[in-house]
């Protein structure tokens, strides 16, 4: 088994429990903005903060084993594929949505969030969004 394939089923994986978190952890922000009970909001927070700090190193993998993916590949492979480089921006977009989240977080953790939970639910659909495209441009590797 060579190491290219192995780096890009690791990559995979770590993707999709990655992913796992960032579809939930809005939805978590949307029944936060919603409740306005002491209880339920400490419950929250604690939930929230569990699972952003969960998948952040599965974020962190899919980083390094899609740059060995790359790297396996080479400097050659990198440069001609041009859909690699619309995957790779909408990568970048994804881990500052990502990093969003921590800012949500701690609004959400000093009772200072402004936002509605409308808010909250159009911000859950923005990534799978961004993931059908990056799935698409993987898989068909289109000329662009």
């Amino acid at each position: 088994m060579s190491a290219l394939l192995i780096y890009k089923a690791l990559h995979i994986f770590f993707m999709i429990a990655w992913f796992a978190g960032i579809f939930y952890l809005p939805r978590l922000f949307v029944y936060h903005a919603m409740t306005e009970e002491k209880p339920c909001s400490a419950m929250l927070k604690i939930m929230e903060r569990r699972l952003l700090f969960f998948v952040t190193p599965f974020a962190l993998f899919t980083l390094v084993f899609g740059v060995l993916t790359i790297y396996e590949y080479g400097r050659e492979w990198f440069r001609h594929s041009m859909w690699l480089h619309y995957k790779l921006t909408l990568v970048i977009i994804l881990y500052a949505y990502h990093g969003y989240c921590f800012k949500l977080l701690n609004d959400f953790k000093h009772d200072r969030n402004t936002k509605s939970h409308r808010f909250y639910r159009f911000f859950n659909e923005f990534p799978v969004i961004l993931l059908l495209v990056i799935v698409m441009l993987a898989t068909l590797k289109p000329n662009l």
